[in-house]
């Protein structure tokens, strides 16, 4: 039995009972990930089946390139991960809201960090005019933060116009996290937990930190105004090579 799309010849096997072998490679990978875990601590997956504890939340972007756990040297367990197209929080975004509340009232996470990274598909394309379909609404967005901050991006040649929208949308989007009312409930409460702006470089393997961590909702106009100023002035961190890195969503 084949699907109606099936085309004879093609490398795509859609028919019942039969398995794709870009996949097969996929699951020897996995059973030889697993094996190696063993070998190298025999509890290990023991351990992680019996307790979640991780002191972070990481909200990154989608992009493939950029995973929570390798970057930052921690291991699965050690960091709870949401991830969507250029990293960002939206206050009508149930599925991150809900991420957040649950890695705040549950887990107890006393760091969340929102990581973005330099040659951002979804940050380039809200720099651009062009329609892309159903996607413009998310990307509307960071063009929000493109206007906003207009008189900082005026003038920039097109690369460092880029880098420069990664870095402000980072800042914004932690500041929207600090102002949900998830965040402003757990700092209401006296829980601790602070929220930070990352950005990773692909080039160079680097995380820079934009701004100090937010812990209370006092602060969080001076410290994010404060790193959209560093940012404006060009005193924010730039990654070791000024090559763009071009990626797609």
């Amino acid at each position: 039995m084949r699907c109606p799309g099936h085309v004879p010849g093609g490398n795509v096997a859609c028919g019942v009972g039969e398995r794709m072998p870009d996949l097969d490679a996929l699951l020897k990978n996995n059973r030889e990930w697993a094996r190696r875990m063993v070998e190298q601590d025999p509890l290990f997956f023991r351990r992680l089946a019996e307790l979640q504890t991780p002191e972070y939340l990481w909200i990154g972007c989608s992009d493939s390139r950029v995973p929570a756990n390798q970057i930052t040297g921690l291991l699965p367990g050690e960091v709870f991960v949401h991830r969507n197209v250029a990293n960002l929080v939206v206050r009508s975004d149930l599925n991150c809201l809900a991420v957040v509340q649950y890695a705040v009232d549950v887990l107890h996470v006393k760091h969340i960090i929102v990581c973005g990274h330099y040659g951002c598909g979804g940050v380039r394309a809200a720099l651009g005019d062009r329609r892309l379909g159903l996607i413009d609404n998310w990307l509307g967005h960071i063009a929000s933060v493109r206007d906003r901050h207009a008189g900082v991006l005026e003038g920039l040649p097109d690369v460092q116009r880029w880098r420069r929208l990664c870095e402000l949308n980072v800042v914004e989007q932690a500041r929207h996290l600090c102002l949900s009312s998830v965040v402003q409930d757990v700092w209401a409460r006296g829980q601790t937990v602070a929220v930070h702006a990352w950005i990773y470089g692909v080039e160079d393997g680097l995380i820079r930190d934009l701004a100090p961590g937010v812990k209370a909702a006092d602060d969080v106009a001076d410290i994010c105004d404060a790193a959209i100023a560093r940012i404006a002035a060009d005193e924010g961190p730039r990654p070791a090579s000024a090559r763009a890195t071009d990626s797609a969503f």
